[in-house]
């Protein structure tokens, strides 16, 4: 398929991608955590990977994953322009997820990664779980 944008307007779409401040993930979580009294959470926390959210008396930190960013499989396209760029940028994020994931739980934090596509419906099964786990 090809782009509804030229390459320049594709540019400019994409560099005001923010990993900060994304509507679609971490201000819809702010709702939800505020329309179901959910308290205690901490933004802009000094934690290895920059985690979205920290609950620091619980140790957990959330991470609102972008679906095309870090390779969920709801979104089964690749960009055709720089395709291989493109496939080695998302292999390197999920790498680095790891990485990061496995020196949290060492250092006995829980982590939650919840899906972009999975906040925008709503099912936060995984954040319950956690929650009540603790």
């Amino acid at each position: 398929m090809t782009d509804v944008f030229s390459k320049q307007e594709r540019s400019k779409v994409m560099r005001a991608v923010k990993s900060k401040g994304n509507r679609s993930t971490e201000i819809k979580l702010i709702e939800i955590f505020k329309s179901r009294r959910i308290t205690g959470w901490r933004r802009n926390y000094k934690l290895a990977g920059h985690p979205d959210f920290v609950f620091p008396q619980q140790r957990i930190a959330l991470f609102a994953d972008g679906c095309f960013w870090h390779g969920h499989k709801c979104r089964n396209l690749t960009p055709s322009d720089h395709a291989e760029y493109w496939r080695e940028k998302i292999k390197r994020n999920k790498a680095r997820d790891r990485a990061v994931t496995k020196e949290l739980t060492q250092k006995n934090w829980k982590v939650v990664r919840i899906w972009e596509c999975e906040i925008k419906k709503g099912d936060l099964r995984k954040l319950t779980m956690k929650f009540n786990a603790t």
